[in-house]
């Protein structure tokens, strides 16, 4: 008995990872370019009372055995990075990708972190950047005379500036990919860092080699589905009542035991 207890133990333990991993897809239903983590869940060690194939007489095996779970751990939180609906602003700086990739931005110390969110800015002195004011890679300035700004499916920002009407191209925006995106670090401000779980970031133009395009005037939504975070809260308090309820039962029998001698 003192087994069940422990065991249902790990049980809440992993159905409080599993609200809390819900409860921050939640919080971030409207969070720009946000991608939605999954709690998953591996079973523990069994303590094997007796083996499969275990001799039961002369002539006989057994055919099972007799092997006792321990519980459950944490096995991985997984962030899943399927697509967002996009959403149109009419901004002229609004991006979204459709399809793979991250924009790149240069942190204060000169690394590079990978984003989904595309509500850029421009800074004092005409920079691209985010909203923390991070500089978009490669950085693209635009003139104070611009007059509109367009940038292409495939990342090439000009702009029209001056009397003439003239359009004068002023770089591109290049996308970064990764072999296994699930792997990136999350730095908070929807901000991500490659490792070496992640890979090394494979730079492209949009719409090639199996990266996205970017959409001018639309914001990649949070791709958290409410209904299923619902869905799968009622199911974690369920879990964790269902184990709290192992744990009071355990204890009443302990309770019985106790009481056998007065």
């Amino acid at each position: 008995m003192m087994r069940s207890l422990y065991t249902a133990s790990t049980g809440m333990l992993a159905q409080q990872l599993q609200i809390d991993t819900t409860s921050n897809n939640i919080a971030n239903v409207n969070t720009t370019g946000f991608k939605k983590q999954r709690a998953e869940f591996n079973d523990l060690f069994y303590q094997v009372m007796q083996y499969a194939g275990t001799s039961t007489s002369e002539t006989t095996l057994s055919p099972t055995g007799i092997e006792v779970g321990v519980g459950v751990r944490p096995g991985a939180i997984n962030r899943v990075f399927s697509q967002g609906s996009p959403k149109e602003t009419d901004n002229n700086l609004d991006l979204a990708i459709t399809g793979n990739g991250f924009f790149q931005v240069q942190l204060p110390d000169g690394t590079l972190a990978y984003t989904r969110s595309g509500n850029f800015k421009l800074d004092n002195t005409g920079n691209i950047v985010t909203s923390e004011g991070y500089l978009l890679e490669p950085q693209i300035t635009v003139p104070a005379d611009a007059k509109s700004v367009n940038i292409g499916t495939d990342g090439t920002v000009s702009v029209v500036a001056g009397n003439g009407g003239q359009s004068t191209n002023l770089g591109q925006i290049q996308l970064a990919t990764f072999v296994n995106p699930a792997g990136l670090h999350g730095l908070g401000d929807n901000l991500y860092m490659n490792t070496t779980a992640s890979g090394d970031p494979i730079v492209g133009v949009g719409g090639t080699d199996g990266v996205g395009q970017i959409r001018q005037g639309f914001l990649e939504l949070s791709n958290v589905k409410l209904v299923s975070e619902m869905t799968d809260l009622i199911t974690g308090q369920r879990a964790y009542e269902a184990n709290s309820k192992s744990i009071q039962t355990a204890d009443a029998m302990l309770q019985t035991v106790n009481g056998l001698k007065r």
